[in-house]
Parts: C-alpha cells; sequence; structure tokens
C-alpha cells in the first residue's frame, strides 16, 4: 500500500523470529481460545514422560498435537492411531518450529462412549494374552478351608454374602479384606486387598464382589490393576460383581464369574442341607453295604470253622482211627480171603501132590528101593549086584535087603 501523500513516513519495527511467533501465540490464544476438534490420531508417540503427541487429521487437513501428561492420566482408554475422537483444546504455536498445534486438554471418543472404548481395548489386550482361556480357569474346592472376602466392610454386598454364608455353611470361616469398591482409589485398593489375602494362611477361594451400579460405578473392576491382581493371584477367585446383566474384566479373568455376590457366596460354599441328604443316603448305602459284607465275612468264617474243625488235631485222630478201624477190618477181610484161597489152593495142591506121591503108590502095594550106599532109586535091576545092600521103602515102614539074584539084566 503506498504512503499517503504528506503523512510522515513511521518507521516499522523489526521483529526477532521468537517475538514474532510469540506475539502470533498470543493472539491466537486470546482470539481463538478453546476449540473442539474432531479427527482421526495419527503418528502417536507416547513419551516416558507421560506425554503424548499425535497428529489429529481428516480428509482437508492436519494438525499438531500436544497431551500433557495432567490431563493424559484422567483418560478413561488407551490412544491409538486411527482412532476417531473430539478434541478439546487450546489452539496455540511450538515455538521452537513455529508450527501451530493443539494443547489438547481431554479427549473423547466419537461415536462410542470413552469407557466402554476402555473396556474393549483392555478386554481386547487381556484376551490375545492368553488371560481369559479356560484352560488356566482353576476349580473352586469343594470344602474350602477358609474364605477370604474383597469388598467394602460397609456395603450391602458383604451383608449378602455372609447371609448366605449362615445359612449355606457357617462351619466356614470368611475373612474379609475391606477396600473401596468406587472411584478413582478404588483399583489400587482393590488389588491391594486380593494380595493381602494371598499372603493369609489357609485361603482356599477369594470372593471379589460388589453390588450393583452404572458402568462408572463399576468401573474400578475394568481396570488393569484388578485384572492383573486377578491373573496374578495363586488362590482361585470368584467374582459377583453387578447385576446379572453387568460383566467386567474381573468377570472375564476370574476362575468363576456369579451374577450376584450372593451367587458367588453359593459358589464358593457347599449347601449343607444337600450334604445333609447326601450324607443320610451314604450312610444307609454304606450300612447296606456293610450289612452285605459281615454276611459274607459270616459264612466266610463259618466254612474256614468248618475246615478248620476238619484239620483239628482231634479230628484228624477220629479220622486216623476211622481209617485205621476201615484198613484194619479190610486188613482182617483180605487175610480171611487170602488164607481161605490159599487153604483151597493148598487143599487142591496136596491132592495133587498126594495123587501123584510115592507113598501113595506105595499104600496101593508097590515098594520103593534104594541102593543103601549113595541112596539112589532102584529102577531096573541093572542098577544093582548081587550083594547090594537096599532099603525098600513099603506103604507102611521100610525093610532092608541083600540082593541074591539079578533077572532081566540082558
Amino acid at each position: 500500500m503506498s504512503r499517503p501523500s504528506g503523512a510522515p513516513e513511521r518507521e516499522r519495527p523489526i521483529l526477532g523470529i521468537g517475538q514474532l511467533i510469540a506475539g502470533l501465540k498470543g493472539l491466537l490464544e486470546q482470539q481463538v481460545g478453546q476449540v473442539l476438534v474432531a479427527g482421526e490420531i495419527s503418528n502417536l508417540h507416547e513419551a516416558r514422560s507421560g506425554h503424548a503427541y499425535f497428529t489429529l487429521k481428516d480428509e482437508d487437513g492436519q494438525m499438531r498435537c500436544a497431551l500433557f501428561r495432567g490431563n493424559a492420566s484422567r483418560l478413561r482408554f488407551n490412544l491409538e492411531n486411527g482412532l476417531e475422537v473430539v478434541a478439546e483444546a487450546e489452539v496455540s504455536i511450538y515455538p521452537a518450529r513455529g508450527d501451530i498445534q493443539l494443547i489438547v486438554r481431554s479427549l473423547e471418543p466419537r461415536g462410542v462412549g470413552a469407557l466402554q472404548l476402555a473396556f474393549e481395548q483392555l478386554r481386547k489386550r487381556l484376551q490375545a494374552a492368553g488371560l481369559f482361556d479356560e484352560e488356566r480357569k482353576r476349580p473352586i474346592p469343594t470344602f474350602p478351608k477358609r474364605i477370604g472376602l474383597v469388598t467394602s466392610p460397609t456395603s450391602a454386598a458383604v451383608r449378602d454374602v455372609l447371609k448366605v454364608a449362615a445359612k449355606r455353611f457357617p462351619a466356614t470361616p470368611i475373612l474379609i479384606s475391606p477396600t473401596l469398591v468406587q472411584g478413582d482409589e478404588a483399583p489400587e485398593q482393590i488389588a491391594r486387598a486380593i494380595e493381602r489375602l494371598v499372603d493369609q494362611p489357609d485361603i482356599d477361594v477369594i470372593l471379589v464382589v460388589r453390588g450393583g451400579g452404572s458402568l462408572e460405578d463399576l468401573w474400578a473392576f475394568n481396570s488393569k490393576e484388578v485384572a492383573r491382581a486377578i491373573g496374578k493371584s495363586p488362590i482361585p477367585i470368584v467374582t459377583g460383581v453387578g447385576h446379572e446383566t453387568d460383566v467386567t474384566i474381573a468377570d472375564l479373568i476370574a476362575d468363576v464369574r456369579s451374577p450376584t455376590p450372593s451367587a458367588a457366596a453359593m459358589q464358593a460354599l457347599p449347601d449343607r442341607e444337600s450334604l445333609s441328604r447326601l450324607v443320610g443316603r451314604d450312610v444307609h448305602r454304606l450300612f447296606g453295604a456293610m450289612e452285605s459284607e459281615v454276611e459274607i465275612a459270616r459264612a466266610r468264617v463259618e466254612s474256614l470253622t468248618e475246615i478248620l474243625r476238619a484239620r483239628s488235631p482231634q479230628a484228624r485222630v477220629a479220622l486216623a482211627r476211622t481209617r485205621e478201624s476201615r484198613a484194619s477190618a479190610a486188613s482182617s477181610h483180605a487175610i480171611r480171603r487170602m488164607l481161605d484161597t490159599r487153604r483151597r489152593r493148598f487143599g487142591e495142591l496136596a491132592a495133587r501132590l498126594d495123587a501123584l506121591s510115592p507113598l501113595a503108590v506105595l499104600g496101593r502095594g508097590y515098594a520103593l528101593a534104594r541102593r543103601t550106599t549113595d541112596e539112589r532109586i532102584v529102577r531096573r535091576a541093572a542098577d544093582v549086584a548081587v550083594g547090594d545092600e537096599l532099603e525098600v521103602q513099603l506103604g507102611e515102614g521100610a525093610i532092608g535087603a541083600v540082593v541074591t539074584r539079578l533077572d532081566g539084566t540082558d
């Protein structure tokens, strides 16, 4: 623009870059102030300091953004590239580069609530880590020695659990580990309450319970602190958070999820009445089995008694006597039979011998002559000589003779 005629020429100030940027920064902050800006997160960088730097972009442009640690810590969800958000921010300039940027005060996910988004983000991470797998779920002991209870000591939930316990199995002691169950401090307190019970002796199962409420009321049970404490617990955990339709991260990672605090107590404790019926039934069966075993044993004893009686010394002596008597009778009978047989045989042989005996022949008038010198029987006249002495055996008696004549010796 040309200077007006006759107007004195003003000397224009020469500004440094820093002065210019500072002036523009102040102008933007005063004239524009806070704005709501919608866009997609890209080029996300989360520094160790807790600050987050990213770009917000849409089809028509992009702008650098800074979210400092204090505001970042208040986010309920995690920043991700590609996430559509609405940012409440102040327009400013980054002096080192002279770039226009947004100083973000708060963020909300576009199209979905921040809490719901945070829930889905944490759920996906834990699921990818395998913390929801059924293989890692542990069974609840049937008869726990002691139960740990994580809840607010003044809540309706603790009264519900104790009421169920008193009716169901009052002999099981319950140790309460008190904690807040709502608010910003609740996640850390719940995690510490679980850890305290892990260090106690004889705790066989832990109940983590809270009554119903809104998503904000139950948010502590969707925190990574509580999820980490449940996942690390060496003791099985049963959750009963909210109502039946409420499902939290704590429910998904726990060993057993119950719809209500009362249901959680029922899961952890045996039913005294059912046990009484089962015990009665089993006792009846046991007595029946015992009676059957006693009858079997009695029959066995009787059988063994008979065997022992049969094998006793008295029975053996009696049996031996019986056998001896039978053997003696059999021997006597056998001897008599043998004697009778031998008598008959002897009679037969005697008769045969008698028939063949020379005496029998002699008895019929014949005589038997022997030489006295050698007792040889004289069968023919040639067997002797005149003058030989003979012994003549008659049917009755014997006589001596001398050979005086020989006939038929030719």
